[in-house]
């Protein structure tokens, strides 16, 4: 698997270094954890951001899609640049400008200001991940390089599973009066302490032999999601106005034109940003179908239930937090065992993962419509449990389980294109799962209706994957 997660921007260094010092480590895997944090530590500070700020409920969604956008358009481009001015170079400026970003963010008077941070924000955290993955990739090899790519992996299921967590603590504890803005200026002494560490510890590196930065497709696929995430957002809040359906229906020809721009571009050599060869490989196809299942679901549970906890069940941002716990408990567990796991069962264990997962959301479905709204975070231990475990077996070998089945000339590419889809899908699925939720929780349903219709599409969804995922070999 560690082999296989280089991103497109990731070619090995035609000196490699020999070892990459612990601390120098740490470094690389806490600026990669910081990022993907920040996509999940904000949703349970929603209801005190759309509280203070005055925010409506599309503005809350796109407080966590524009940030995914910025991250999903940009991370292939952050890497390429990595790869031509410096790995360390690029992690310095992005890891400032993502500090700086968060003291933005936490001093917004307005949610205007605050959406255009988070955009900055996420650019900045897409110049910061790929650096991680590539100084790994160009600096160690064999067991090192093993253990390196599973405290990646780790880093990566601990965001998930702890962001909200952190975010429930923060916001109760209230520190200096501070709120919700707590979330964000954490980052700040934090982010400084990154970045004194990042230039005295990581060593440069650059790539043998540099690639071309693909800014036409970066900023095609950016054209083409906020066509369709705006307008998804947006539309039912303001009663879905004309120019919400045009938006949605331009994208079919943003799509025509993404596509033509990669073909043109991969037929000129000139290194598109998601390689339509490597789209045709079937393994690649069956990936993309899981990952779009996986994070689109997964993204949109983890928006809608912070706004389920913190309303109509009366929770604190802290009790909210709290009952993603068993959750966490279930995603560490799979992110430091996962790895071993998938070298005995293959994709077996995403299969696995998809019915323990199905289990897990049609428990909380059954807790939301029997005890909803007395609910609390240890009613909710069990299915949150269940479902973190399962999500878990999914999430952690899919990347490596798919790059295993294609050509290893063509794994880097495919595992940009599963890490851009990844970041896309967390925000798309704010945007539609959100906008499901919301409507139905205005309705007759109630936020605990909703709540278990989310649930048990997932269920069904995650059901509906495991013939799919049964496609790849299991070894």
């Amino acid at each position: 698997m560690t082999d296989q997660l280089q991103a497109t921007a990731l070619p090995v260094d035609a000196r490699p270094h020999a070892a990459l010092k612990p601390v120098a480590l740490t470094t690389l895997i806490f600026g990669a954890f910081l990022p993907m944090l920040s996509f999940f530590v904000i949703n349970v500070a929603l209801p005190a951001i759309g509280s203070d700020l005055r925010a409506s409920s599309g503005e809350l969604q796109l407080v966590v899609g524009s940030y995914g956008i910025a991250v999903a358009t940009l991370l292939v481009v952050g890497g390429r640049l990595g790869d031509t001015f410096g790995r360390k170079r690029l992690f310095l400026i992005g890891l400032i400008g993502f500090t700086v970003m968060s003291l933005i963010c936490a001093i917004a008077p307005s949610i205007g200001v605050l959406l255009v941070a988070r955009v900055a924000q996420g650019a900045a955290g897409a110049a910061v991940t790929p650096q991680v993955l590539a100084t790994i990739t160009s600096l160690l090899t064999g067991e090192h390089r093993a253990r390196a790519m599973a405290m990646y992996g780790v880093a990566g299921g601990a965001a998930a599973a702890l962001g909200q967590i952190l975010g429930g603590v923060l916001v109760e504890a209230n520190v200096f009066g501070l709120g919700w803005r707590a979330v964000f200026l954490v980052n700040v002494p934090v982010g400084v302490l990154g970045v004194v560490a990042a230039s005295r510890q990581i060593p440069e590196t650059k790539a043998g032999k540099a690639q071309r930065v693909d800014l036409v497709g970066a900023a095609l696929l950016a054209l083409t999601l906020v066509l369709l995430l705006l307008p998804l957002t947006e539309g039912r809040p303001l009663g879905w106005p004309l120019w919400t359906w045009l938006c949605l229906a331009a994208t079919i020809p943003a799509v025509a034109v993404l596509g033509l721009h990669q073909h043109r571009s991969e037929r000129a050599s000139r290194s598109p940003l998601i390689p339509p060869t490597v789209l045709r490989l079937r393994a690649m196809r069956i990936g993309l179908l899981l990952a779009v299942a996986f994070f689109t679901t997964f993204g949109g549970f983890m928006f809608v239930f912070a706004l389920a906890t913190q309303g109509e069940a009366h929770m604190s941002p802290l009790e909210g937090g709290l009952s993603l716990l068993p959750m966490a408990v279930g995603f560490l567990i799979t992110s430091i065992y996962g790895p071993r796991l998938q070298v005995r069962y293959g994709a077996g264990l995403i299969v696995r993962g998809w019915i323990i997962q199905g289990i897990g959301y049609a428990v909380l479905a059954a807790v939301a419509l029997t005890l909803w709204p007395d609910v609390n975070p240890l009613k909710l231990a069990l299915p949150m449990l269940i479902a973190g475990f399962g999500s878990g077996l999914v999430m952690v070998p899919l990347m490596g389980v798919v790059l295993g089945q294609v050509p290893a000339a063509q794994a880097g590419l495919g595992s940009g294109i599963l890490l851009t889809s990844q970041q896309t899908c967390l925000a798309l699925g704010a945007a539609t799962v959100g906008t499901a939720y919301l409507s139905l929780a205005g309705s007759s349903w109630g936020q605990g209706g909703a709540l278990a219709a989310v649930a048990l599409a997932i269920t069904a969804i995650s059901l509906l994957m495991t013939p799919v995922t049964s496609q790849l070999r299991s070894r």
